[in-house]
């Protein structure tokens, strides 16, 4: 039976350098969402989701290091609901910059 997360497969580098990636997305989230308008910040939030996405599936599909358990399909979920409002997000960012390049003419 394969617990949600494998111990003997993480050392303390591992452990730390997740813990730095997940400081620096949180950051890069944070000031998206002071700065919404900002299209390269919008952008750069939305990959990070995507590789949230992928590095949780990959663990659990490919590497087979992890399971679906709530702690694994919790991160899962957080990543596609976030993709997907932000995909939506990024039609009426666009439709703003249009407006806006309009105005300026």
């Amino acid at each position: 039976d394969m617990c949600s997360f494998l111990p003997y497969t993480v050392n303390g580098l591992q452990a730390r350098t997740f813990g730095v990636w997940t400081l620096l997305s949180s950051v890069i989230r944070c000031l998206c969402a002071i700065d919404i308008r900002n299209r390269t910040l919008y952008h750069i939030t939305l990959f990070t989701f995507f590789l949230a996405l992928a590095h949780f599936l990959s663990e659990v599909f490919i590497y087979r290091t992890a399971a679906l358990t709530i702690g694994v399909m919790a991160p899962l979920m957080v990543a596609s609901f976030s993709i997907m409002g932000m995909l939506i997000g990024l039609q009426y960012l666009e439709v703003e910059a249009l407006s806006q390049n309009k105005k300026k003419n």
